[in-house]
């Protein structure tokens, strides 16, 4: 079943969003499994090639072979923590609520309010997940299904919803890899901008393609409204929806 929820803004701006289900949430999960899993084998591979060589050296330095092999684990166990927790942080935190496995499937991670997503809020998701997914993701099951904004325990904690994006299409191996952002000149001025101007803008622009189009162009009216002094000239022949797009283009600097 489809659940959406609607956020609206300090500015009076409401935006639409549609809740990313259990499945699709599933599948993007199996895809980073899987990318970690292969991480994690090459990790351990080059670990094995390295052993006999840091072991010859840890003896050379008087180690016994229990504390070598103290040492030994507590460095898988720590690899292995790193992966399955480093991945999701670092790619939420780094891609804007999305990890590779998201990014395929079209959904990300944004805060309750429909902000990006923020370090803390991927470290504290993450950390819970880590609980869950030694329960066999059973408690976020559930968790989903009860709530009414498919949220799963991390999500509770974090303050977080995951929504689905624009469809994504694979063309290119390249472009997928690459940033979706389209390559333009950044316009002056874009230093005075505050992060809660450029966030809302953020906002719009990626659910633009979701609101009435009166809603579209009055929302895009207000927020160009206090940033188009900021930028100056260079802004006078923009629209008010391509000034946002222009100025969410390659992400905040």
């Amino acid at each position: 079943m489809e659940r959406n929820v609607s956020v609206r803004t300090p500015e009076s701006i409401a935006f639409y969003y549609e809740l990313a289900g259990l499945g699709s949430r599933f599948l993007a999960v199996a895809i980073d499994l899987l990318l970690q899993s292969l991480a994690a084998i090459g990790v351990f591979l080059l670990m094995a090639w390295a052993q006999p060589g840091t072991t010859a050296l840890a003896k050379s330095l008087g180690l016994r072979d229990q504390t070598i092999n103290a040492i030994e684990i507590g460095i898988v166990i720590f690899v292995v923590f790193l992966i399955y927790l480093g991945y999701f942080v670092a790619f939420e935190t780094a891609w804007n609520g999305r990890t590779p496995g998201k990014r395929a499937i079209g959904i990300r991670v944004v805060r309750d309010g429909g902000y990006p997503i923020t370090f803390m809020d991927a470290v504290i998701r993450n950390l819970i997940r880590v609980g869950e997914a030694a329960l066999g993701y059973l408690p976020s099951m559930i968790s989903a299904i009860v709530s009414p904004q498919n949220k799963r325990l991390g999500d509770l904690a974090a303050g977080t919803i995951v929504v689905r994006d624009r469809a994504f299409e694979v063309t290119d191996p390249a472009k997928w890899a690459a940033s979706d952002a389209p390559e333009v000149e950044p316009l002056p001025g874009l230093e005075s901008i505050t992060d809660d101007e450029y966030a809302l803008a953020e906002r719009y622009v990626s659910r633009s393609h979701m609101l009435d189009p009166h809603a579209a162009h009055v929302a895009a009216s207000r927020i160009a409204s206090a940033i188009r002094p900021k930028v100056g000239p260079a802004a006078d022949d923009l629209s008010d929806h391509d000034l946002l797009v222009r100025i969410t283009a390659r992400g905040r600097r």
